[in-house]
């Protein structure tokens, strides 16, 4: 079977927090054939992690990346990526998934009023704009 997997799912397969939901989600990710996991989910994961969780940036992408090589995992890993590489340099993981599917839809700049990630995104080379 080939699963969409909710960030729910994704949460108590990673935090072991509910021992019988996370159970369950482990045993859910880990016999389908494909675990697509969408641009969405794990941006609200991350932002689950940080701000619920209070869970380090560092901690943070090494549960992504355990997620990301389990082999029958399917993502956009250049989104992903993106989101890792921006976090990593200071801003939120989303604002790099943010810059990369609106690049690759065909938008030119990003705009925004968080200093911090027009910041990280110019230097990583984002064509960028700073509202006020």
């Amino acid at each position: 079977m080939n699963i969409i997997a909710d960030t729910n799912v994704l949460l108590r397969a990673v935090l072991g927090d509910d021992a019988k939901q996370s159970r369950v989600a482990r045993l859910a990710l880990s016999s389908a054939d494909q675990v697509v996991l969408s641009r969405h989910a794990v941006c609200e994961m991350v932002w689950v992690l940080s701000q619920s969780y209070k869970l380090p940036d560092e901690e943070i992408s090494k549960t992504i990346r355990g997620l990301l090589d389990a082999e029958n995992v399917i993502v956009d890993s250049g989104a992903i990526e993106a989101g890792l590489k921006t976090m990593a340099a200071g801003a939120d993981f989303a604002d790099g998934v943010i810059a990369y599917e609106g690049t690759w839809l065909g938008g030119e700049t990003f705009v925004s009023f968080d200093k911090k990630a027009v910041s990280v995104l110019d230097k990583q080379g984002h064509r960028t704009r700073l509202l006020a």
